[in-house]
C-alpha cells in the first residue's frame, strides 16, 4: 500500500510539472487537460501490479527499475494511442501525455526510493519470510537482508533440523524444518527463502515439493555468492536446470550503446559543468597558488596507461605532508592501509578543497576523458598504482576488461566508508552484472549522492 500511495502521488506531481511547462508551450493547456487525465491511474496500478510491482520484495532495485520504465511507457503509448485513433476534442494533449510520461518514469522511481527511505526502518515494513536453514549461507543472507531492509524482505524466523534453537545473525531458529507448514499458517507468511545448499539434491528436491504447497513464493538460494545475479536465465536442459549468465559488456551492441550514452551524457554534462569549472578555478586561485588542475596516472582498460585529470583540491606539496603524517601516527597508517584515504587529511586545501571532494566536483575534467573514449560515464574508478596493489591479481585481470568510470556502484553506495574488501565486492558485481539500466541507476544515485553527500571525504 506505501508503494502505491508513492506511486499515485509520484504519478500525481509528474502531471502537475508536466502542465506547468507545457503551458507555457501551448497556453491553451490548461486545469481541464490535466483533470482529464485521471482515468489513467487505473491503468498505471494495473500495469503494475502486472508487472508484480507490488509483489514486495521480489525485484532488486535495477529490475524494478526497468520495468517502472517499461510499465510507464506502455500507458503512455496506449494514452496516446487513444488520443490519435479516437480523435478526442475534449481535455487530451498528445504533447502533454509525452512529456507527463517522461517526467512519471522519473519520479515514480524517485519518490519510491523516498519512500523506503522514510519506512524501510519501521517494524510494519517489508514482507515477512521464513529462512529455511540456519547455516552460514542462511546467516550470509540473513546480514545482507538486514543491511538492506529497503529490499523488503523481513526475515522473521529460521528453521533448520540441525539447529532448532538459538539465533542466526539475530533471528531466532523456532525448530526444525517440520514446522514449516504450522508456522507459516499461524504466522500468516506466503514467503520462505530456502538457504541450504549443504542439503543432498535429492532430499532437497522433495523438500521444495512439500513447501511449494505451503508457501506461495518460494526462492531458492544456492551458495554461490559472487557471481552474476543479474539478468540470469533458467534453461531447461532435459529436465535438468541450468542457469545461464550472459556477459553483456562482451555484446558488441551493448558496448556500442553505452559508448553513445557516454558521449551523450558527457556532452550534456560539460555544458551544464562550464559555469561551475569557473567558479571552482577561481575559488582555488584565491586559496592557493599552483596549477588550477591536478594529472596522475591511472590504470585504464586493457591495463593501458592514462592520464586522470582532476581540479586541483590539494596544496602542492601534498605528497610531503602525507609522509609526515604517517610516519608519525599509527592510526593514521592504519587507517590509509584500509582505505588509501584520510578523514582527516592535512593535503587537503581548506573550504574549497573539502567543498570539491565532498560533492565530487573535482572530477568534472575526466568528462573529457569520457569524450576521447579514455573513460566511461560509469564503471570501475581508476585507481592510483599504489591503491591497486591492495587488490589480489584476479581482480585486477577483472578490472582491466573494462573502461574505468567517471562515477561507479561504489561511490554510490558506500564512497569513501568503503574499504578494500567492499571495493572489491562492488566493482566485481558491476562488471559481472553490467546493463544499461544497471547504468542509469548509478547516474540516478550519483545525482543524490552529490547533492547530498555521505561517507565522501
Amino acid at each position: 500500500m506505501v508503494l502505491a500511495a508513492a506511486d499515485v502521488l509520484a504519478i500525481f506531481l509528474a502531471r502537475a510539472v508536466a502542465l506547468v511547462l507545457w503551458h507555457w508551450i501551448h497556453p491553451a493547456v490548461g486545469l481541464t487537460n490535466f483533470l482529464g487525465y485521471w482515468q489513467s491511474l487505473g491503468l498505471f496500478a494495473v500495469t503494475y501490479a502486472a508487472l508484480g510491482l507490488y509483489a514486495g520484495g521480489v525485484f532488486g532495485a535495477v529490475e524494478e527499475l526497468r520495468r517502472l520504465v517499461a510499465g510507464t511507457t506502455f500507458v503512455c503509448l496506449v494514452l496516446t494511442a487513444s488520443v490519435f485513433f479516437l480523435q478526442h476534442t475534449g481535455p487530451y494533449s498528445r504533447g502533454l501525455v509525452v512529456l507527463s510520461g517522461c517526467l512519471t518514469a522519473t519520479a515514480v522511481p524517485t519518490v519510491r526510493a523516498l519512500a523506503r527511505r522514510l519506512f524501510a526502518t519501521r517494524q510494519w515494513w517489508g514482507t515477512p519470510v521464513i529462512v529455511l536453514g540456519a547455516a552460514s549461507t542462511a546467516e550470509a543472507l540473513i546480514s545482507r537482508l538486514h543491511r538492506h531492509p529497503e529490499m523488503g524482505l523481513r526475515p522473521v524466523a529460521c528453521l533448520d533440523d540441525a539447529e532448532t534453537s538459538g539465533e542466526c545473525a539475530g533471528v531466532p531458529v523456532a525448530g526444525p524444518l517440520s514446522m514449516a507448514p504450522a508456522l507459516a499458517r499461524d504466522l500468516k507468511i506466503r514467503h520462505a527463502l530456502v538457504a541450504m545448499p549443504g542439503v543432498s539434491r535429492e532430499d532437497l528436491v522433495w523438500m521444495l515439493d512439500d513447501w511449494g504447497t505451503v508457501f506461495r513464493h518460494v526462492i531458492l538460494i544456492p551458495n554461490l555468492f559472487g557471481i552474476a545475479s543479474l539478468w540470469v536465465s533458467a534453461r531447461d536442459l532435459g529436465g535438468i536446470l541450468g542457469l545461464e549468465l550472459r556477459q553483456n559488456l562482451l555484446v558488441p551492441l551493448n558496448r556500442w550503446t553505452k559508448r553513445a550514452l557516454d558521449i551523450a551524457g558527457a556532452l550534456m554534462l560539460g555544458t551544464f559543468a562550464l559555469p561551475v569549472l569557473a567558479a571552482a578555478a577561481t575559488w582555488i586561485k584565491l586559496t592557493s597558488r599552483g596549477s588550477l588542475l591536478y594529472r596522475q596516472e591511472r590504470e585504464g582498460e586493457g591495463g593501458r596507461s592514462l592520464q586522470i585529470l582532476k581540479l586541483r583540491t590539494m596544496h602542492m606539496d601534498a605528497e610531503g605532508l602525507l609522509m609526515r603524517v604517517l610516519s608519525g601516527s599509527p592510526q593514521a597508517r592504519a587507517e590509509w592501509a584500509s582505505r588509501f584515504k584520510l578523514k582527516k587529511d592535512p593535503r587537503v586545501l581548506p573550504g574549497v578543497g573539502s567543498f570539491l571532494r565532498r560533492s565530487s566536483l573535482d572530477e568534472l575534467p575526466q568528462l573529457w576523458s569520457v569524450l576521447k573514449g579514455d573513460m566511461s560515464l560509469v564503471g570501475p574508478r581508476p585507481f592510483p598504482r599504489y591503491h591497486l596493489e591492495g587488490f589480489g591479481p584476479r581482480f585486477r585481470a577483472l578490472r582491466r576488461r573494462v573502461k574505468p568510470g567517471l562515477t561507479g556502484l561504489w561511490q554510490v553506495s558506500d564512497r569513501a566508508d568503503g574499504d578494500l574488501a567492499v571495493q572489491e565486492a562492488l566493482d566485481t558485481y558491476y562488471i559481472r552484472n553490467w546493463s544499461l539500466w544497471l547504468d542509469v541507476y548509478i547516474l540516478a544515485r550519483t545525482v543524490r549522492a552529490v547533492l547530498f553527500p555521505r561517507g565522501a571525504y
